[in-house]
């Protein structure tokens, strides 16, 4: 998840000018706001606020504990995440994935994640990160436990954008951290609806393995073909889940 920048910070002078430099006011404004934005943002992830809910600009800023100006800016990040909808007059709404958003955000991470994947293989894994790769690639949730399907849906993230930092570009890995809000929110969701031993262990064991050792053996179509496979599976099942009439998001 992409985390706030620091904008209020004292600058080098240019071309004999010094830069504007923020002072505390300002600085403290952009903190509260970056908090609204993610704690807001968790609470869709996550389904604290589900889908069609309703909430205004006062209702969150009570819930938060601020003021509307950094709620209306932390809705519009979120309107641009398709996380929120604004009706004017009536406010804003959490939004509903339908299975057009659905297979689109699998049709993208196909597009970037295949990529990654490949690209990694060719520059092989430091020592440093194959450790912690080897963790993130093990995890699996228990059955019996909320926060241990929490830890593994951070796990899952943690796992592919790794995989992305492998690559050396910032590009991609940009656009894998912000796509796994929509990600999270599906896997959040499916706790109560999916196969739970399954979606959040045995599958995404499975995938994570083959393709975190086949970039170690420097396998890069392997590592492609083995990340496809892995998107694949994973969106089969949510997919065959909401055609058999479950309420997904």
């Amino acid at each position: 998840m992409p985390t706030a920048t620091t904008i209020a910070e004292k600058t080098k002078e240019v071309s004999g000018f010094p830069r504007a430099s923020y002072g505390p006011a300002y600085q403290a404004a952009d903190k509260l706001s970056e908090r609204v934005y993610q704690a807001l943002k968790r609470d869709i992830v996550t389904g604290v606020l589900r889908p069609g809910d309703a909430v205004t600009e006062k209702d969150l800023a009570g819930r938060y504990n601020s003021s509307r100006t950094p709620v209306r800016e932390a809705a519009l990040r979120l309107e641009e995440q398709n996380l929120l909808r604004n009706v004017p007059n009536r406010g804003y709404f959490v939004t509903h994935l339908t299975v057009k958003d659905l297979n689109d955000i699998y049709e993208y991470r196909l597009s970037i994640e295949c990529t990654c994947a490949e690209l990694a293989a060719g520059k092989g894994v430091l020592g440093s990160n194959l450790l912690e790769l080897n963790k993130l690639a093990s995890r699996r949730s228990r059955p019996d436990s909320r926060t241990s399907f929490e830890e593994f849906i951070a796990a899952d993230t943690a796992f592919h954008v790794h995989i992305a930092r492998l690559t050396g570009n910032p590009l991609l890995v940009r656009a894998i951290s912000e796509m796994r809000c929509q990600m999270e929110r599906i896997l959040f969701a499916g706790i109560d609806a999916l196969d739970t031993s399954y979606y959040y262990g045995d599958l995404p064991v499975h995938g994570h393995q083959g393709i975190l050792r086949a970039i170690k053996e420097g396998k890069a179509k392997l590592a492609r073909k083995l990340m496809h496979e892995h998107i694949m599976s994973a969106k089969e099942e949510v997919i065959q889940m909401v055609h058999d009439g479950s309420r997904l998001i």
